[in-house]
């Protein structure tokens, strides 16, 4: 990519002063590898588009890490943040309250049909999962039985990078420099459908990862705590897709061993899979859920977790070592919290879940002429999320790929060898067909 001056003044200034996150900064200097991975000095956005200091456009085909869901500089989201700033900015949440994290606890809580009655707030995904684990640690020794301590994640899972947060994560790179550091969770069979052997259906490796779920709990359950996953989709693992059918048999098992079951909400919530939570589709509840990312649209940092009254109640004493103690400087910041209620006034008005179910299959049909192409392997769609995965031994595969994407006007970022879409919300049709073309283009070029 050649940028001009403007660009270059910008690009000069990041590489010398800002250490970006989740990259080898050498990568993004050296022009000439095939590791190079382009730095885009953005200058503004609009709707689905990001606007560099040149005015080259990108189409953000992947909501900017799966964050925004109704555009740049969405006007009703702009104008509740308006408002909220001529009164409130911020004030802590320890000892005081406000009408935004008042109004969003109770909106939530009535999405769970009153499931999960209590919202706990924090900044970040992988603080929610840090409250989360807690949370199940400290009911079970609030409820006289700490032996109930260790936790389970599922093969592939990711849950955050922090050292807590990668307890729960199992992604190698993520996870093997800082492993002196973390107690680790019991890492379980995923039924990632991509997993079947000869003969087996999505549904068999379903119910072969529960049976493996099952033993583990008749060996194990007596000192397990919880048990978390990332319902349907488990995105850092290459977007590994499940049927809902797990969901509902490890909440069986969970029940039945008692054990809790937290529901990482935080990439394929707020409408992401085809219904507002993920595991709605298993027509189930969690005992614990996590949200962050799109709950703001995009906006502001905020991740909440809610919880079940019986898990609430657990922690109501006289005894301040029985209350949970965990806080954050901006927990429940009011623009924040507006953001969000102005997110699910969008949700509300729009009909929102609605219409991505129609833009779904206009994602589809955009990759459809991808799934005869000899390198596309599963090719697999979950509501507004499609991945597909590129057969090839080319270790900047990605990169190559994502240089050619963006050569192309579109922010496509692959995991590994897995090529996916998650674009915002608000994308038309037209886009729709432009990231569909660009995918298969790039796609060409990077094998080439």
């Amino acid at each position: 990519m050649k940028d001009s001056s403007a660009n270059q003044d910008w690009l000069a200034r990041s590489q010398a002063a800002v250490w970006h996150p989740c990259t080898q900064m050498r990568h993004h200097a050296d022009a000439g590898s095939p590791a190079h991975l382009p730095l885009v000095p953005i200058a503004r956005g609009s709707g689905a588009w990001l606007y560099d200091f040149d005015g080259k456009r990108y189409l953000d085909g992947i909501s900017s890490w799966w964050t925004n869901l109704f555009g740049h500089a969405n006007p009703r989201i702009n104008a509740a943040l308006k408002e909220q700033l001529e009164t409130l900015e911020h004030v802590m949440l320890a000892g005081f309250t406000h009408q935004p994290v008042i109004e969003l606890s109770e909106r939530l809580s009535a999405l769970t049909a009153g499931t999960l009655g209590h919202a706990f707030y924090a900044s970040d995904g992988a603080s929610a999962t840090e409250i989360a684990l807690k949370m199940s640690f400290h009911y079970w020794r609030n409820s006289g039985r700490p032996e109930k301590a260790e936790f389970l994640c599922l093969q592939g899972s990711y849950h955050g990078e922090t050292v807590g947060a990668l307890a729960v994560t199992d992604v190698a790179i993520f996870k093997d420099a800082y492993a002196p550091l973390v107690r680790a969770a019991t890492v379980i069979p995923s039924p990632d459908f991509r997993q079947a052997e000869a003969g087996e259906s999505p549904a068999d490796v379903t119910r072969r990862a529960a049976a493996a779920l099952e033993g583990h709990f008749e060996r194990h359950g007596e000192n397990i705590a919880a048990l978390i996953v990332e319902p349907l989709v488990q995105g850092a693992a290459g977007m590994a897709m499940y049927d809902p059918e797990y969901l509902r048999l490890a909440r069986q098992l969970c029940d039945r061993f008692e054990v809790h079951l937290i529901c990482d909400e935080i990439a394929v919530g707020c409408g992401r899979t085809g219904t507002f939570f993920a595991h709605e589709q298993a027509e189930i509840r969690p005992d614990l859920m996590c949200l962050s990312k799109g709950i703001s649209g995009g906006y502001l940092p905020l991740s909440i977790v809610l919880c079940t009254d019986t898990i609430y109640e657990a922690f109501l004493d006289d005894s301040v070592t029985r209350a949970f103690l965990h806080s954050h400087s901006y927990t429940g910041n009011p623009l924040a919290c507006r953001a969000a209620l102005a997110t699910l006034d969008i949700f509300e008005q729009d009909d929102v879940v609605t219409v991505n179910r129609q833009k779904a299959a206009k994602i589809s049909a955009s990759l459809a002429p991808l799934v005869d192409h000899p390198q596309v392997k599963h090719l697999r769609q979950r509501g507004m999320i499609a991945a597909f995965d590129v057969a090839t031994d080319d270790p900047w595969f990605s990169r190559r790929f994502y240089r050619a994407a963006l050569e192309r006007e579109a922010l496509i970022r692959p995991i590994g060898n897995t090529v996916y879409l998650m674009p915002p919300y608000i994308v038309s049709d037209a886009e729709i067909e432009h990231l569909g073309r660009s995918a298969g283009s790039a796609l060409r070029e990077a094998l080439a």
